[in-house]
């Protein structure tokens, strides 16, 4: 996943105002950025007054400046040393034409310092600054707190948390999303309206598993990169239970996909995991999305498109794999902990322990023989945020829920696939919005604290509705 992020950055000015603490200001914000390993790009001291936008000449200049980078800039840092000319700030960005988050920064004031040559009043200038955007239609994001000094560490986390959320956006509105297969006859609740996903940016395209099966068979049991294949698989998870053929024909099923998702620029998959596979093909294909996730690359089952849509906001966020779960079984008595379950493909880096099985439940049906490569494991004690993103289309709109709570080491008896145990304040709660409004059994979730993140881009940037659990 790329993780490189360049802001567009607008330093500005009000002239009766010191300028040597716009000079400063401007140098200080650059300095952190590239300390951030931040590319930014931003009007030099010879385009205008200082580097800064505050006349219509300078608003023009920046925007100029930004088109020509608009295929970098995936973001727009707008930093405040003092009042600032709102005008101008707002002119740049709206000339610019780029459909990118906007951070607010504002310098703080020192009381001992409020002369003619010390004085910022970028506290001020911050509420009018938002009114112009706000009047001009310009999405924006403000830092927790109204004025942040750049030498702190808030300033440093606010920073990274909009890096974060950038790239969510930018992910989002370019997704490429590949469903393989048909859903499941009787799960309808993962239906999704791809029109809604397009109109976001969220292209979906196609293949019919027959084809993808079509194509593993041809490949020769010794190839060059079924062998390759195969190594990558028994370096990854314990296999030493799982019949050699069974392996074979994964690594086959895995070059398959590889190729058809380089071929159309996939990001992400949902797969048709149950039961024309294991009838017709005779594995399940966990290990390999396991270890589609596990590269960023995420990867849902019963062909959830929606549900991998989730995955994917939720891997950019944390830059850090995502599954699909079941909110599947509650814990005992205890109302504000569940179950989280599926049989299993969740990311390496997810579970402890490791190990490919055959599916215990869809063995029972479909014959355990034919299930070898479902992945054994349970998520450890720590932070979790789970989301949904779902396209509603009875009201024609994409709604969403997120939250976060903690995965726990409660005991559990031993049970087979993907497994962990959550805690999520005010559960019952939740679990009444999500049969309330509609969502499907699916959610993604991660080990990571971004709901915050997920909520501002789905809802500021996206403009999706969203239920912030809490």
């Amino acid at each position: 996943m790329e993780t490189k992020i360049t802001f567009g950055v607008i330093a500005t000015n009000r002239n009766f105002f010191a300028d040597s603490l716009v000079a400063s200001g401007r140098r200080k914000v650059l300095d952190k950025l590239a300390e951030f390993g931040i590319d930014t790009v931003a009007l030099s001291e010879t385009d205008t007054n200082l580097g800064a936008v505050e006349t219509w000449s300078d608003a023009q200049k920046c925007a100029a400046l930004f088109k020509q980078h608009q295929d970098e800039i995936d973001g727009i840092l707008v930093t405040l040393p003092n009042f600032g000319d709102e005008k101008g700030v707002a002119e740049a960005i709206r000339l610019s034409g780029l459909r990118v988050p906007v951070l607010l920064h504002a310098f703080p004031d020192v009381t001992s310092e409020l002369t003619a040559a010390g004085r910022r009043d970028a506290f001020c200038g911050k509420i009018s600054l938002s009114n112009n955007l706000y009047q001009y239609g310009i999405d924006y994001s403000l830092t927790e707190s109204h004025t942040v000094d750049p030498d702190s560490e808030e300033f440093k986390a606010e920073i990274l948390r909009f890096v974060q959320m950038c790239r969510v956006v930018k992910g989002m509105r370019k997704a490429r999303l590949g469903a393989v297969g048909a859903r499941p006859n009787a799960f309808q609740t993962v239906r999704y309206s791809e029109k809604l996903l397009d109109a976001s940016g969220i292209n979906v395209s196609t293949i019919d598993l027959s084809e993808v099966l079509g194509n593993a068979s041809k490949i020769a049991g010794d190839d060059a990169r079924v062998r390759g294949k195969l190594d990558e698989i028994r370096a990854y998870a314990a296999s030493g239970g799982a019949p050699d053929d069974r392996l074979v024909l994964m690594a086959k099923l895995a070059i398959v996909l590889t190729d058809w998702m380089d071929a159309y620029d996939i990001d992400a998959t949902a797969f048709q995991c149950w039961d024309s596979l294991q009838k017709n093909y005779g594995i399940n294909a966990c290990t390999v999305m396991s270890m589609m996730s596990e590269k960023l690359m995420p990867s849902a089952c019963e062909v959830d498109i929606a549900g991998t849509a989730s995955m994917y906001a939720l891997t950019l966020a944390a830059n850090a794999p995502s599954a699909l779960v079941d909110w599947n079984n509650n814990y005992n008595n205890e109302p504000d902990k569940c179950l989280f379950f599926h049989c299993g493909n969740w990311a390496k880096s997810l579970v402890s322990n490791i190990e490919i099985i055959p599916a215990e439940v869809l063995g029972t049906t479909l014959g355990r023989e034919n299930t070898w490569g479902a992945v054994q494991g349970r998520t450890p004690a720590g932070p979790l945020t789970f989301a949904r993103i779902d396209t509603d289309d009875r009201r024609g709109v994409i709604h969403t829920y997120v939250g976060e709570g903690r995965f726990t080491d409660d005991p559990l008896s031993q049970i087979s696939g993907s497994h962990a145990v959550v805690e999520v304040p005010d559960l019952q709660r939740l679990l009444r919005t999500i049969c309330k409004n509609g969502f499907a059994h699916h959610c993604a979730m991660s080990r990571s604290s971004v709901a915050g993140i997920l909520q501002e881009a789905f809802e500021t940037y996206l403009g999706w509705e969203v239920y912030r659990h809490e």
